[in-house]
């Protein structure tokens, strides 16, 4: 009997370990986290390619609102948004204001029930990115000009005074820098030609007035002028 008083002891010793035994907090706890803006996006044949605009944050009572909108031309390909109000009412609108961009290809969609703020916001952000690719557009259809510039030799015309030819560059039709090849090594004719240039990008034809005391070079340069408006055709 006294025997057992040692090992019921001993027993109660060794489960004293197993009834203070908790488990770690990181084995059963999941911490929530606050979720970050989700993106989401539509059409991701444009996503690779074509324009793309980010709008400016425009702030609600809801949360900030931001887009990024692919444009192949003036088409609207893809949209997706990098911020929007971290709620329910948000994350159900979204797909559907996409999906209504996509097909109206503009910022004249409905309002989804519900989530008015976010919609009015997003439809403004939208359309801030539609006028900024249209500027982008304009600037680019406005290169092609620049590109096609063309530069004319005129005739070398041979006076008294020495030869006179000019160099002439045109965008479209217009003249837009006239450059003396050859002209006399004479004053009077440093002195005139910057005047003729000038008549030149005035006048937009050899029809110009003679320079007083540089007759001879003026005749020459409007001969050469008129050679290379002729050739440029």
């Amino acid at each position: 009997m006294k025997r057992a008083i040692p090992v019921v002891v001993l027993s109660i010793a060794g489960l004293v370990p197993v009834w203070l035994y908790q488990p770690s907090a990181g084995s059963s706890t999941v911490q929530a986290t606050t979720p970050a803006p989700s993106s989401t996006s539509s059409g991701s044949a444009g996503s690779s390619g074509g324009n793309v605009v980010t709008s400016s944050t425009i702030t609600t009572e809801k949360g900030p609102v931001q887009l990024q909108v692919t444009f192949d031309g003036t088409k609207i390909t893809a949209v997706k948004m990098l911020q929007q109000p971290d709620h329910p009412q948000t994350e159900a609108a979204v797909p559907k204001l996409i999906a209504e961009t996509l097909e109206a290809q503009s910022a004249d969609i409905d309002t989804v029930s519900g989530a008015t703020i976010t919609s009015e916001a997003y439809k403004k952000s939208l359309q801030a990115t539609i006028d900024e690719n249209a500027k982008t557009a304009a600037k680019a259809s406005a290169s092609p000009t620049q590109a096609a510039a063309k530069t004319v030799d005129g005739t070398a015309v041979d006076t008294e005074k020495g030869t006179v030819q000019v160099q002439v560059t045109f965008e479209g039709d217009k003249v837009s820098a006239v450059k003396m090849l050859q002209q006399p090594n004479h004053p009077q004719t440093e002195a005139a030609v910057p005047k003729l240039i000038a008549e030149t990008l005035e006048a937009q034809s050899a029809d110009i007035d003679t320079v007083s005391g540089a007759t001879i070079t003026s005749e020459g340069y409007k001969e050469s002028l008129q050679a290379a408006i002729d050739a440029k055709g």
